[in-house]
């Protein structure tokens, strides 16, 4: 389709991407796609029954794993219709309504993410730094309060994102590079002044992601402090050993969204085929990856994923 005047584009439908000039092997490219998706789901879906399951695991780490994992099945969920939909049916075609409520999702769970590897983090931290008040700080319902309070922050700060979107007319094209919605992709394509959607996604960027990076950071620094002072060097690693499975899960997280972030920003001169790359890891390999990783770092988890 191409591009057409404001008035025509506002109620037509855009187009997304699959991978650039591998429109042949599409159906090929759904198998793997199709796997890493019934993966995510089983995985993430067997870690929550357990969870709930099994009272020994009614721990803050296990309950902040929970809220990771129902995170990672709604990020696949929001992105599996249109995802699979142009691999397997080559359906490219959604409507700007549609559009605007899929970014919505992957950009709220995406920050609810962001938030609770942040808690995740804080856990970690307590229960390294601080382990006689473990229990008396990460209470229950301190651990309900703090995810509410993120949840909200995260579908707070994204509500009017759809709505900023909605009040332009669209004429620049109608082709996204992704095989889902963006914010940083859908508002390039309208003819009128985008400086306070891009003002606006650039703060949400920086106090969300920025935020939240920066304090697990310094979280990670205060627990190398701690454990470096322990005089045991098998304790001092069984202290770490019980952060990798925590920080693997940030590295899948944020390494990807930086680098996609940073070519959004700075599209001239980066490969076409990297920006989709790293949109596809950004969303796919977390909710693959994290049940994975904590199911093999977990002792206790995966005993239980063993004897079920």
């Amino acid at each position: 389709m191409s591009a057409v005047n404001d008035t025509e584009f506002s109620s037509a439908l855009l187009l997304l991407t699959g991978i650039p000039g591998q429109e042949d092997f599409h159906l090929w490219i759904s198998i793997p796609f199709c796997l890493v998706y019934v993966i995510s789901i089983v995985g993430n879906s067997v870690i929550l029954f357990i969870i709930k399951t099994d009272q020994s695991l009614h721990e803050p780490m296990y309950i902040f794993l929970s809220m990771l994992a129902v995170t990672d099945l709604a990020l696949s969920i929001s992105t599996m219709p249109t995802t699979l939909g142009i691999f397997l049916f080559n359906s490219r075609e959604i409507s700007l309504d549609a559009c605007f409520a899929q970014l919505f999702f992957i950009h709220s769970l995406s920050f609810i993410e962001s938030s609770v590897l942040l808690l995740m983090a804080f856990d970690r931290f307590v229960a390294i730094c601080n382990p006689l008040r473990y229990a008396s700080i990460l209470t229950l319902p301190r651990i309900g309060k703090m995810g509410l309070v993120f949840v909200l922050r995260g579908v707070t700060l994204i509500f009017p994102l759809p709505f900023l979107l909605k009040r332009f007319g669209y004429c620049r094209g109608n082709v996204l590079s992704h095989c889902y919605c963006l914010h940083q992709e859908v508002m390039k394509m309208a003819c009128s002044d985008i400086t306070v959607n891009y003002i606006y996604g650039f703060f949400l960027n920086i106090s969300v992601v920025g935020l939240d990076s920066l304090f697990i950071f310094l979280s990670y620094v205060m627990i190398l402090k701690t454990v470096l002072k322990v005089a045991s060097r098998a304790e001092c690693l069984r202290a770490l050993n019980t952060c990798v499975s925590h920080l693997c899960a940030v590295l899948l997280f944020y390494t990807p969204r930086i680098g996609l972030a940073v070519i959004h920003r700075f599209e001239e001169g980066s490969p076409p085929l990297l920006k989709v790359l790293l949109g596809y890891i950004s969303l796919f390999v977390p909710p693959l990856m994290n049940p994975i990783v904590y199911s093999v770092k977990s002792k206790q988890l995966h005993a239980r994923i063993i004897r079920v």
